[in-house]
């Protein structure tokens, strides 16, 4: 099967270019100007963008956690992430204490293989840590992910001793951490001075009280003076604050490497969201939690300016119902929300058409960034011969709203309700096959495992 795209222009971090696309099965067979080939079916995109298929390097899918498990199974995660534009996701396969790295990424294979309808690889979340985890670490990181999750917070946390050492030991295969930041002993002490104080906490507008900014940059600059001890590259996964963020800065300004990962969630909502009554304010707790105003302006400037590297979702979606848990307890409650449909149409509304990034930014953050350093690139996060043929076909005048009704995703309510958005993914192929038009998905579980080890 040979498919033409005609009239469209191909958006890369390098600019846009008025090209046609040639695909035939499932790569990218030729770009070039008014291409002809005598056997393939016409794709009219005249006035359209095409952009690579999105990756989305940070979600939890079926992720057992606060006595339950996230509301998205990779059956209908996957299909949100596709409806939004999404052709790939790198998932958090969690080791959980006493398992080998084999039997937690055998784990997560039973999860998804079969169930995905856009591609899939995984990062390892690494919880224990001994020497067998550490001689088991290189084959893993050869043969199948060279990225790895490390907590400073949860009970899942490691401290700064074994930091050191998984950061040392992945310096020497060529592998790499993403690093959730915040300081736990700040989260639980006022945890504790809120019980003390009030009596309980029913109040989720005290919530981010608990996980305020200082937590989140104390804990950046802490990684970031471990990562320099060891001199490798780390990476700053959901980066929510501006303080965080001048660590960061502080750091580079020193000659230290460091990649940075946020979210939509931390460029459109703010802590506001927490004062509404409390049933719906707990579908917004997430951890770090949403922030005051000021930081999403930092925020955007810092992707204006390319010191932001990638846009994720941390998709990690509950119902209304397991958000129910925290009702007596905000503490109790599950954190975590959906974004994987959003994620494209968000950036580009609050992004592309409010000036604050181009269009060709976004394909470097949402395409290009997480491809290069996931080490997907070329075959994902770009449209050039070779390349899979992950293509989003977008028309940026289609107007349209989010709800809760029209979104794949198993969560009962959307965080965006209502927002209106110019733009949208209108056709998502998957490997050269159309696999969803307009919201709507036409091809599921079609996905396929992606390796991403250093070989």
């Amino acid at each position: 099967m040979k498919l033409l795209f005609k009239g469209g222009t191909i958006v890369s971090g390098d600019g846009m270019k008025k090209l046609d696309l040639l695909v035939k099965g499932e790569k990218i067979l030729a770009a070039g100007e008014n291409l002809e080939f005598r056997d393939a079916q016409i794709v009219d995109v005249r006035g359209k963008l095409l952009f690579p298929g999105f990756i989305d390097a940070h979600t939890h899918m079926a992720l057992e956690v606060s006595n339950t498990i996230t509301a998205d199974k990779f059956e209908t995660g996957t299909k949100a992430e596709l409806a939004g534009g999404t052709t790939c996701i790198v998932d958090y396969a969690t080791q959980y204490k006493g398992e080998s790295l084999r039997e937690a990424l055998n784990n997560w294979h039973k999860k998804a293989d079969g169930q995905s309808s856009c591609d899939y690889a995984f990062h390892l979340a690494l919880t224990d840590w001994n020497e067998e985890i550490s001689r088991e670490l290189e084959e893993i990181v050869q043969k199948e992910t060279c990225s790895f999750k490390l907590y400073m917070t949860y009970d899942t946390m490691v401290d700064d001793e074994t930091m050191y050492e998984i950061l040392s030991r992945l310096k020497e295969l060529g592998g790499i951490a993403g690093v959730h930041c915040e300081n736990n002993g700040i989260i639980q002490a006022r945890l504790k001075e809120l019980e003390k104080i009030k009596g309980g906490r029913t109040d989720v507008s005290d919530y981010p009280w608990t996980r305020p900014k200082e937590a989140e940059a104390e804990a950046v600059g802490r990684l970031l003076k471990i990562a320099k001890c060891v001199d490798t590259p780390i990476i700053v996964v959901h980066l929510s604050t501006a303080a965080g963020y001048r660590e960061i800065l502080k750091a580079r300004e020193e000659g230290q490497t460091v990649y940075v990962e946020t979210c939509p969630q931390y460029l459109v909502m703010d802590e506001g969201k927490y004062s509404l009554p409390a049933e719906e304010a707990r579908h917004y707790m997430i951890a770090p939690p949403l922030r005051k105003k000021k930081n999403q302006e930092v925020l955007w400037q810092a992707l204006k300016e390319g010191r932001i590297q990638t846009i994720a979702t941390d998709h990690c979606s509950f119902t209304k119902e397991q958000k129910m848990a925290g009702a007596q307890d905000f503490s109790k409650t599950p954190c975590g929300m959906p974004g994987a449909e959003e994620r494209p149409a968000l950036i580009w509304q609050f992004g592309v058409n409010e000036n604050r990034i181009t269009a060709e930014q976004m394909c470097i953050y949402l395409a290009e960034n997480p491809a290069k350093l996931y080490k997907l690139y070329p075959w994902k996060g770009a449209l050039i011969p070779g390349s899979d043929a992950d293509i989003v076909v977008w028309n940026p005048d289609i107007e349209w709203t989010m709800t809760a009704e029209s979104q794949q995703s198993a969560c009962d309510y959307c965080p965006m309700e209502g927002t209106k958005i110019r733009g949208r993914a209108e056709q998502v192929y998957l490997r050269g096959k159309l696999a969803a038009e307009n919201g709507k998905i036409l091809e599921e579980k079609a996905g396929v495992y992606v390796r991403h080890g250093v070989e």
